[in-house]
Formats: structure tokens, sequence, C-alpha cells
């Protein structure tokens, strides 16, 4: 994925593309990569880096969801379990099974989860996980070890799916560029043009790297820039009714001895009435999520005190070692783009299905859904594309559509996840020794990682490397803090940058990273 040649075919342009779509993050990319492989002719614009705000910032679960099971969302259940299993078979490397422990009080709790669960594994209809089952109060401490005893009598397993957002973004956006789509990262839409009907004609874009502007042409726009698609929506009609509510989660994250199993642990009702989760992820442990409604989306969210507190204090409910503030290695926000459908004050109650919505003047909107869903979000919006524009396409083919890194038995190491990348990512160690050493102790980071994301999947600073590329950010945002300067030294040689440009990066990303940040005072 060429930045400087996708610009250069921008510039020569002179024929309308099929479709432009605005947003880079999960909904955008799929879009994009479900349009390419029929056929059409898109361009995805992304105003920061791909996945920089609700789409690296997920639970990191593949799921049918069961709390939609619990609101009788049957259908969306259903649907989310089938695309479960589509996204692990096509991105093996990336999704995985992983057990999940509902802790039981009595017998009843038992009977209760248990029944729901069977339900689940029915709807799931003879998909690649495993099946729910009880288990005895001592089964669920060998299941996780650090669980206070005295909460269980027993329990119930059940089995969803894990996966790296971040990662399964990248791969998307490289497949969709394998099958023929322009994705560019840094580039703004400003505007929207129109015809003399007032119809929607194209999009006014401004490389953020140099300030040069554009204006492309399209037969169909798509706005995919998810909380904030409103924002897009004012450009087409200033006077637009709001579509979304904006609802931060906020995650943090400890070190795996707090939770050194590897089964999850699932809080089915916190006093917030959310399901809160413990899971392993990456050698560490993530556990989320809150949900407090904001008055508007920004790129960059901060966790508010109460949030952070109401995880530590949870958590310390469940485990045998309360954590604490100086326990938290990061603080994480996703910002969730809930369609507004009824008068709930709640934001966890209001829609999580996806919405399209064509405007007068031509402009698509697609927003709500999730992340286990976006392929068939990106195969109906595709859809609604061609029956509003009368574009001839081929059948959509993503169903069984090996996504970019496809490895069917991935290396089981801290690496795994770049599937049959891996070997090339080794073959540059090994051609550059020295970039095959660590560049922190407390990261699992190389010197041929920074170089990878620079030369192969479009990183253009040390935020996108330190947060996207890797997750270095996610996970340890102490140890990433110490390891920019690095990253950034090695990032300006692939780029041709100077001492100046490296300057300005760290300090940029030390900004960035005081929301990943806790004071631990």
């Amino acid at each position: 994925m060429s930045r400087e040649n996708y610009i250069a075919w921008l510039r020569g342009r002179t024929e309308p593309w099929d479709l432009v779509i605005i947003g880079g993050g999960a909904t955008g990319v799929g879009t994009a990569l479900d349009a390419a492989s029929r056929g059409l002719d898109v361009v995805l614009l992304e105003q920061s880096d791909f996945g920089k705000g609700t789409s690296s910032r997920s639970t990191k679960l593949v799921h049918g969801g069961v709390r939609y099971l619990q609101q009788g969302n049957i259908t969306l259940v259903r649907d989310a379990l089938r695309e479960r299993s589509l996204l692990r078979n096509n991105a093996p490397h990336l999704v995985h099974d992983m057990p999940f422990l509902i802790p039981c009080r009595n017998l009843w709790q038992r009977f209760f989860y248990g029944v729901g669960l069977k339900v689940y594994d029915l709807l799931a209809t003879r998909k690649s996980f495993g099946k729910s089952h009880g288990v005895s109060g001592g089964q669920a401490v060998r299941q996780v070890p650090t669980i206070r005893r005295e909460l269980l009598s027993s329990g119930v397993i059940y089995h969803d799916g894990q996966f790296d957002d971040a990662r399964l973004l990248i791969n998307m956006a490289q497949t969709a560029h394998e099958q023929g789509a322009t994705l560019l990262n840094y580039f703004a839409v400003t505007g929207l043009t129109k015809n003399a009907k007032g119809k929607i004609s194209g999009v006014v874009a401004e490389d953020r790297e140099t300030s040069e502007a554009f204006e492309i042409a399209a037969r169909c726009v798509v706005n995919a820039a998810g909380p904030f698609c409103d924002a897009v929506r004012r450009l087409d009609d200033q006077d637009c009714e709001r579509m979304v509510a904006a609802s931060q989660g906020v995650h943090i994250v400890l070190p795996r001895s707090f939770f050194p199993g590897d089964t999850a642990l699932i809080v089915p009702k916190t006093s917030d009435g959310r399901v809160l989760f413990m899971i392993p992820w990456h050698d560490h442990t993530l556990v989320g999520t809150t949900d407090t409604s904001i008055p508007t989306a920004t790129l960059e969210p901060t966790a508010q005190e109460d949030e952070i507190q109401f995880l530590l204090d949870t958590t310390a409910e469940y485990l045998n070692q309360a954590p604490t503030r100086a326990d938290v290695l990061s603080v994480f926000v996703g910002i969730r783009p809930l369609v507004k459908g009824d008068k709930s004050a709640r934001t966890a109650s209001l829609s999580r299905d996806h919405v399209i919505r064509a405007s007068d003047s031509g402009l698509l909107t697609i927003t709500g859904g999730k992340w286990t869903t976006v392929r068939k979000m990106s195969e109906d919006c595709v859809d609604r594309v061609i029956e509003a524009t009368g574009l001839t396409a081929q059948p959509c083919p993503t169903k069984e559509l090996h996504l970019h890194g496809y490895l069917q038995r991935p290396e089981d190491s801290p690496r795994g996840y770049y599937g049959s990348d891996l070997a090339e990512l080794q073959l540059l160690e090994s051609e550059t020794p020295e970039l095959s050493v660590p560049l922190h102790e407390g990261l699992t980071l190389h010197g041929s990682d920074v170089v990878w994301a620079v030369r192969q999947e479009s990183a253009r600073t040390v935020e996108d490397v330190l947060a996207r590329r890797a997750r270095s950010l996610f996970l340890n945002a102490p140890a990433a803090v110490e390891v920019a300067p690095k990253v950034a030294e090695l990032m300006a040689a692939e780029l041709g940058q100077d001492a100046a440009w490296c300057e300005d990066q760290v300090s940029q990303f030390n900004a960035t990273a005081k929301h990943y940040l806790i004071d631990h005072s």
C-alpha cells in the first residue's frame, strides 16, 4: 500500500470513481474491500490513521453478544454468530476460540445461564466454536485461578471469539488493496460537490501531510465515519438531525499476574447494568467496559476518573488480589456510534444494529453495528450502492475471501498475528540482524516491526506504529513513551525525514499518550 503511488493515481485521474468512501475504520475499510472484490473502482479517504477511532478500541471480542440474547434480540445474535465463524475462517491468524466463565452463586443462576447459553449454542448451529457446559466450583477455580472462591458455588463455561481489532483492520485494508482499492490515510474530506440537480457528484479533500487539495469525482459517496458521521452529513445538509448518540467505553490493562489463566471471565451484570469482561490479551489482562453518554465524539477521548475507579472496584470484587491505580499499565477509550431510535437516556439501550440511510442528494450513510458483523454491514452497503447507481458488479465473494496474512495454523508466538507475513518479517531480520533486537524489555516490539509497518502497512507516524501496528500503547503506555524516540529514528530512515521530524513526532506521541497513562496519585 504505497501512499505516494495512490496520490499519483489521484492526480492523474480523469474519470469519476465508482465509489468514494469517507472513513477508514472497520465499516469503511470493510466496504472498500467488498466493493473492490466485486470489481468496483473505489477510493477510501481517512482523515487520520486507519482505525484511529473506535475500531482499534474495542473489547477485542468477536461474539454474538450474550447481553443482546438477554435483551431478546435473537436476530442480531444469530447473525453475529454466523459472522463470527466466517471471520475466524477467513482470518485464523487473528481470530481464535476463547472459553469464558460465568461465575454462579447458586443453582438457580447456573440453571438460568446454562439454559440461555444452550440457546446461544443452538443459534450458532454447527459453527466452529466450543459448546457451553456447567462446571463445579473447584473446576471454575482451576479455569480462573485468581477468582475469589467464596463468590461462586459453580459456573458455566461458554465459548466466543477473540481477536486483535487494529491488526484485523490493517489486514482488511491490505486485502482491499490487493483487490484493487485505493486507500489513503491522513486524507481529510472537507466538502461535498453537487451537480446542477443538487445530487452529490464527489468530494473535496486535502492531503493532511502536504495541504494539497483534491476534487474527486464519484458516482456514489458513502459516509462511513462512525461516531463522526453526523459531521459528514452536515457537509451535505447543515440542518440535518443527529443520527447517532455517542457513548464511550473505557478499558484498563493490567499485568498478566492478575489473571494468569487462558479462560476469560464475564460478569453478566455489574452495578450499572452492563456486562464486564476480564480477558487475557497479548500476555496482559484486559478489563472492560463502561457505558457513559458523551455530548460529542473526539478522536482522542479521555477516561473519566469514576469510570476507571468503577473498573478497578468491580475487578477487586472478583479477584483475590485487588488491583490499584499503580497496577494499571494503560487505559483506553472507545466511542460507540449508537443509532438513535428511542427516547431512552441510557445509551446501552440504543441500537447496535447497523443502519444505511440515503439523503435527498444521494449521500449514503452507514453507521451502528459492531466489529463482528462488519462483513455483512459492508455487503449490505455495497448492495445499496449498486441499487442507487445502477453499476454493474460481481456477486459478493467475502464470505469465503481469505484476508491478507491468512494462515491456517499460525505460529504460537507473541508475533503470530502476522500470519503468513511473519516469514517475510523474519527474512527481513536475517538480512538486517540489528532489526531483530527488541526495542524495550517491557514490549515485544522489534526494529523489524517498525520498518515493516512503514514499508507494508502505511504507517506514517510514531503513533501509527505504537498504537495500531504494534499494540504497545494499549498494552504498556509508559514503555511506549520510553521507546518512542527509537521508533521515530527508525521511521525517519525509512521515510527520508530529519531530526526535527523525529523530535516533533515524539512530542506529538507524548501528548497522545497522556490519554492512556493513569495518574497513580
